[in-house]
């Protein structure tokens, strides 16, 4: 059972918050940088927080929901996409180079045989999901399964911040399912293009979703997280859900990326409020949908640059900010340090 640890602390907010308005600027001059030092602060209990190793997952997965004609790209670009990610050719591998974060790639249920292969974690749950538009996703053992997977990949992480990333041919679309079921928003206002489709595709696409989440009325009715999960989501958004629960365990800062990534958070919130203490949300993506999730989570993205890629970029390229927040309340002078008057009373 995951405990995840509260960071609730008035004596260290007070002493962050002091630290912060003491350094040589203008209250509240650095904005968010000023947010996302006092939460890391607390994360870490500590008004020296700092950055250690960051590390970022992707995890790929088939979906059985793509018989349905909801993707602008055939299944086999998850696993090609796969063999690009272990090629080094992905646009994640160059922001991981780039930010000096450490990538790992999981197979949690691809449609494809890999083999052994070098830098892939085969935690494969089964060949891809079913077609949830007329029958569950997965079983509640599958569910589960993924979960536990994804704990036990945190388990040997090392480092302090850990960021999400997936592929999945069809995932947006149980991403859209998820926050249609979780939220009560109009299936219009949960779907969005995915890979790229056409207006005309995005209307079926949404049909899909709006049909499939009625045809699970009676699961989608007990509002229970985990059968929501195991009905509309695919094997890499489960394991991604037991990824965060088991970071937060370990007072990780969670990098959160784009709408498949949000989508597992509203089901880990679900199971456990307090993870979202844990969370800075890397980005607000140009996904129809995925700024509805982060209000419905009462989140505040660092960036607002269009993106749609998915697969964790994001939060990668969100990372230089998260050691700006930790190094100017470690390295920045304070007035009395430098001899500088503060604002006059």
């Amino acid at each position: 059972m995951i405990t995840i640890p509260s960071t609730e602390n008035v004596a260290l907010s007070a002493g962050l918050a002091a630290a912060i308005n003491n350094k040589t600027k203008p209250l509240g001059s650095l904005g968010m940088l000023e947010v996302l030092a006092r939460q890391i602060g607390l994360i870490q209990q500590t008004t020296q927080p700092q950055i250690i190793d960051p590390a970022l997952i992707v995890f790929a997965a088939d979906h059985g929901i793509v018989a349905e004609n909801v993707s602008a790209y055939p299944q086999s670009v998850t696993w090609q996409m796969v063999e690009n990610f272990l090629a080094g050719g992905a646009a994640i591998n160059v922001f991981a180079r780039q930010n000096q974060c450490a990538l790992h790639i999981v197979d949690a249920g691809v449609n494809h045989d890999f083999g052994l292969r070098a830098g892939l974690l085969d935690r494969k749950v089964a060949y891809g999901t079913r077609n949830f538009a007329r029958e569950a996703a997965m079983s509640a053992e599958q569910c589960a399964q993924a979960m536990q997977a994804g704990m036990d990949l945190v388990d040997g992480i090392k480092g302090n911040v850990l960021g999400f990333g997936e592929m999945g041919i069809g995932n947006t679309t149980a991403a859209a399912a998820i926050m249609h079921a979780m939220t009560n928003l109009p299936a219009a206002e949960c779907v969005g293009a995915g890979t790229g489709l056409a207006q005309e595709g995005i209307l079926h696409k949404q049909k899909v979703v709006q049909d499939a989440v009625a045809h699970h009325a009676a699961i989608v009715a007990t509002n229970a997280p985990l059968d929501i999960l195991a009905t509309f989501g695919g094997f890499e958004v489960a394991m991604i859900v037991g990824a965060m629960l088991k970071a937060a365990e370990r007072r990780m800062v969670l990098l959160i990326d784009g709408f498949i990534i949000t989508s597992a958070l509203m089901v880990a919130a679900r199971l456990q409020p307090s993870i979202l203490d844990y969370c800075v949300f890397a980005h607000c993506s140009d996904e129809h949908g995925h700024r509805q999730m982060i209000q419905h989570l009462g989140g505040r993205p660092v960036l607002q640059m269009g993106l749609r890629l998915g697969e964790g970029t994001g939060s990668v390229l969100a990372l230089p900010l998260l050691h700006a927040a930790v190094n100017f309340l470690r390295e920045m002078a304070t007035f009395e340090s430098a001899d500088v008057s503060q604002q006059n009373a």
